[in-house]
């Protein structure tokens, strides 16, 4: 009777994967929408003035951390489904996931990727008053442990 129950209950993680799918897809969406509408407006006021063409750059750039994040929603997403509800689905090779290790170390990589982009976007929008070092050796700091904690887990595969 337990493991009836027990079995059946994977099922619940249902809800987490669809609301983190939605969601992702609504980051995806929205994301899109707002960097179409930014160019359209930029299109319009671009005078050829190097501030405009930055601040262009700086939207991309937090489009690009935007689809960084909805990409690591979306890992969670298949990430569940494949844990808990059907471990048969078909995914690309470097997408599959078989325990929380693998989920742990794709999450790993887009953090990694995230932080990366967060530092690009404060350097191309650097006018030389801001101390950006600090930010650089705060996510340095944080990085240096993620990779190191990569390629141990990734040696043991």
């Amino acid at each position: 009777m337990i493991r009836k129950v027990f079995s059946a209950s994977r099922y619940m993680m249902i809800i987490p994967v669809i609301i983190t799918l939605g969601c992702s897809l609504f980051l995806m969406l929205h994301q899109s929408v707002s960097i179409i509408m930014t160019a359209f407006r930029m299109s319009e006021f671009l005078g050829g003035h190097s501030g405009d063409t930055k601040l262009l750059a700086i939207r991309v750039i937090e489009a690009v951390d935007v689809f960084l994040i909805s990409i690591a929603v979306y890992i969670i997403s298949i990430g569940l489904y494949s844990l808990f509800v059907d471990d048969k689905s078909p995914l690309p090779k470097w997408l599959i996931i078989s325990n929380l290790d693998d989920l742990k170390d794709h999450l790993v990589s887009v953090v990694i990727a995230v932080l990366s982009v967060l530092f690009l976007k404060e350097a191309v929008a650097w006018d030389g008053n801001k101390d950006i070092l600090h930010l650089g050796a705060a996510i340095g700091l944080v990085l240096v442990p993620l990779v190191f904690y990569l390629s141990i887990n990734r040696n043991k595969h």
